[in-house]
């Protein structure tokens, strides 16, 4: 009768065993500090407005002393995040820059789990409502102008993960209303995963994605994690989308290509195509062994999320693609 309490025991030891493993196994591929707060000039607010019934959220950070007709940019969160954990993710990288070239950033948080980018595919819907969040995102821009006194020639739009495919139907749907746009770790959808409605030409665009990307595959196909998790449909390939762009814009010719080297070993590629007048651009920048990450030197990802390089620093990548644009 001894032996039957000491088989339990066993196997009630070895369950928690497996359960600790499985615990510390999650927390190593899913844990990342929360980076240290930088000092920042400016004022960081959160606000609220409301657009077609639909009560909207966003968060502005506006650096001391900040001229009128200064730029504006646009930061958009990845699937399932919000305006904290983006400025998390970035290692507050675009305050920190916002501070050093005097432009105001706006974090605006999507309606659902998902922005509803050019996918047909996505979680944007909350209780049965679904929101226009490229309509909320015109309204945020009209009403910081009004507010803040930027530039209305000079708001710029980027993101990150589903929030950069959010950033490329604004280049897609609303060219007029922004200068250029970034988007990294996306790609344009497939043919059958497009909804959008393109206008004739886009404004300025740059495509940022790392080659080891588990979720948004450089190469193309079904974005997805580990075949699983966050299935957003097929995506075209980054040399793919970059190219659509230059059609576009009708920019003819193949792209200027140059190569850096990081400290760290990384290769960073460059294909920027330009338009003969000079006005429209478009950049690719493949981060050759990268991940599902925007590199910068303060925060960390998730490892399951790939290679983590903490150079080049992406935010400033961004930053100087918008900065040498024409007014």
């Amino acid at each position: 009768m001894k032996r039957i309490p000491r088989l339990l025991l066993t196997g009630f030891l070895s369950l928690l065993a497996l359960v600790a493993l499985a615990a510390a196994l999650l927390a190593y591929f899913l844990y990342t500090p929360t980076p240290e707060l930088p000092p920042l000039s400016g004022t960081l607010s959160k606000a609220s407005m409301e657009v077609a019934g639909i009560q909207r959220h966003y968060r502005t950070y506006v650096p001391k002393g900040l001229p009128k007709g200064a730029p504006l940019v646009l930061v958009m969160h990845g699937s399932g995040e919000g305006t904290q954990a983006i400025r998390e993710g970035t290692g507050y990288g675009f305050e920190r820059l916002a501070d050093q070239h005097g432009f105001a950033v706006v974090y605006p948080k999507s309606f659902g789990f998902d922005w509803n980018d050019c996918s047909s595919i996505g979680d944007t819907t909350v209780n049965g409502a679904r929101a226009d969040d490229a309509a909320f995102l015109a309204a945020l821009v009209d009403k910081l102008v009004a507010e803040l006194g930027v530039d209305p020639q000079r708001v710029f739009a980027a993101g990150v993960s589903n929030g950069g495919s959010m950033a490329l139907r604004l280049a897609l749907e609303d060219p007029t209303r922004y200068r250029a746009v970034a988007a990294a770790l996306a790609n344009v959808p497939a043919p059958q995963n497009f909804q959008c409605r393109p206008a004739a030409q886009t404004p300025s665009v740059m495509i940022l994605n790392g080659t080891e990307d588990p979720l948004v595959p450089y190469a193309g196909g079904e974005i997805n994690l580990l075949g699983l998790f966050f299935k957003g449909g097929e995506v075209i390939s980054s040399t793919a989308s970059a190219q659509y762009f230059a059609d576009r814009n009708a920019i003819a010719g193949k792209p200027q290509v140059s190569q850096v080297q990081t400290a760290q070993g990384s290769r960073v590629e460059h294909a920027r195509w330009q338009a003969a007048d000079g006005r429209t651009e478009v950049e690719l920048v493949t981060l050759h062994g990268a991940g599902h990450v925007l590199p910068q030197p303060w925060a960390r990802r998730p490892r399951l999320l790939g290679p983590a390089p903490v150079e080049p620093n992406g935010p400033a990548l961004i930053w100087a693609f918008f900065d040498r644009q024409p007014k």
